[in-house]
């Protein structure tokens, strides 16, 4: 008789109660949180609230001191050595600066990771850049260098690097900063577009409220190590939550004053 196959797992990610402490400072203090496949979920808050820590444990750069972190239905954090690989294969990450190498073109920025983690032939490494930076909106940069590039190019360029050996979840750290208001429009619209090209689960890290909004299906508000709202934008921002109100005007009155100076 054949086995009954299992059911899918609806999140692509779920964390449980997870803590980190840094010395005395308690960073992440019970922090629970999902994002279901083929979405994407949006983390917000205020300075030094431990979005980016939180984002560091998804991708395993870090160990939390307590709690869970379950990827694809599989409870990594206690996970180690050459088991940690096929999890790690499953992601792509956008850092905050971009981290592209200043002295290779943009087509070797993009292929080094397929050069230097698989056998694939030149022609496939070429035919995978190629494809991936017309995805990306950057045909025909692929012997410029970064420094001869936009900044919302830059972004684009390390976006394609993110993406070149086709991960299922792709992470995002504050993807927009340094951008002008338009450009980064284009970037989320970008990010929306390559999210449904792909298939992928997206989470984000953004200070870009409430624009980010837009192209979020899930937002997590954090505070004091904590994920104090989570919902739909719609939900989150119709929760009347003081703390999140509060937020929310100052990063308003913030963007105001980035325009008028």
């Amino acid at each position: 008789m054949d086995k009954p196959a299992e059911a899918p797992v609806a999140n692509a990610i779920e964390v449980r109660a997870l803590r980190k402490r840094f010395g005395r400072q308690q960073v992440l203090d019970g922090i629970d949180l999902k994002a279901p496949h083929g979405t994407i979920t949006t983390i917000v808050g205020p300075s030094g609230c431990g979005k980016t820590v939180l984002l560091k444990h998804l991708n395993l750069l870090l160990r939390p001191d307590s709690g869970q972190i379950v990827i694809d239905g599989v409870e990594v954090t206690r996970l180690s050595g050459r088991s940690l690989n096929p999890v790690r294969e499953k992601f792509g990450m956008l850092f905050q600066a971009g981290a592209l190498f200043d002295s290779l073109s943009v087509f070797d920025n993009v292929a080094f990771p397929l050069v230097e983690k698989t056998r694939l032939s030149r022609e496939e490494i070429a035919n995978r850049v190629r494809e991936t930076l017309s995805a990306v909106g950057l045909n025909g940069m692929e012997q410029k260098f970064p420094s001869e590039l936009s900044g919302g190019m830059q972004k684009r360029a390390a976006l394609a690097r993110a993406l070149i050996h086709r991960p299922k979840i792709l992470l995002l750290d504050e993807p927009t900063t340094g951008l002008d208001p338009t450009r980064t429009g284009a970037i989320h619209a970008l990010i929306r577009h390559t999210q449904q090209r792909f298939g992928l689960t997206v989470v984000m890290v953004s200070h870009d409220v409430p624009n980010v909004f837009e192209v979020s299906d899930h937002v997590a508000f954090m505070h004091l190590g904590k994920v104090r709202l989570y919902g739909s934008p719609q939900e989150v921002v119709s929760a009347h939550d003081e703390v999140f109100d509060h937020f929310l005007a100052g990063r308003a009155d913030e963007g105001e004053a980035s325009a008028l100076g």
